[in-house]
């Protein structure tokens, strides 16, 4: 794992990029940087394991799909992709500074990709491959079944725990795979690097 040139190959691409050596810290930038804005997440547990939502919610207004109470999932992720500023994460990252996420529901890719002041990518470390085929396998094949499992779906991936079986499962969360070679135009896309062990 190279962060340097994984580092270099993003603003190649680019993209912003904020580099820090742990979830705290970038928590705290994220934190002292955004204040009164209207914030819209995409399901992560990355940004569950910071506490992104009860840090930011204190001075923001924050929509997020793990926290839709009585409005129900649907609704409250399709408020997501109105919102000034949109929080996600990735499945994958290669040193060559392309991004993959798979997406079962599109809520997380969608809001990603259009429609923002700007957009926040939380990566850590631990999803940096060497090149875009080891980001897609990683997100495959690591990521998928991971979170699979860890939702207690009866998919073949979460109940192996191995690989992915290119299934027909109902239940599959797999459905969409989308590599962000580039920055999208037109748009203010930060990535926000941790050099610490976060999701999967």
């Amino acid at each position: 794992m190279n962060i340097e040139k994984t580092i270099s190959a993003l603003k190649k691409n680019n993209y912003e990029v904020s580099f820090f050596k742990n979830a705290e810290d970038a928590v705290q930038y994220l934190n002292s940087s955004l204040n009164d804005e209207y914030i819209g997440f995409g399901d992560s547990e990355t940004m569950v394991h910071m506490n992104l939502f009860d840090r930011l919610s204190s001075h923001n207004k924050v929509i997020d799909p793990k926290h839709c109470s009585s409005k129900g999932f649907y609704d409250t992720a399709l408020e997501c992709l109105t919102t000034d500023i949109f929080f996600t994460s990735v499945n994958a990252l290669s040193e060559t500074g392309e991004m993959v996420n798979i997406d079962g529901t599109g809520n997380r890719v969608a809001g990603s990709l259009f429609g923002h002041k700007k957009v926040y990518f939380l990566v850590s470390t631990n999803k940096i491959t060497p090149m875009l085929e080891d980001a897609i396998f990683r997100a495959r094949n690591v990521a998928a079944p991971s979170n699979a499992k860890r939702l207690g779906l009866r998919t073949p991936c979460a109940v192996k725990g191995d690989r992915c079986y290119n299934c027909s499962s109902p239940e599959r969360i797999c459905n969409g795979l989308l590599i962000y070679y580039k920055k999208m135009n037109n748009m203010d896309m930060e990535i926000v690097l941790i050099d610490e062990k976060l999701g999967f």
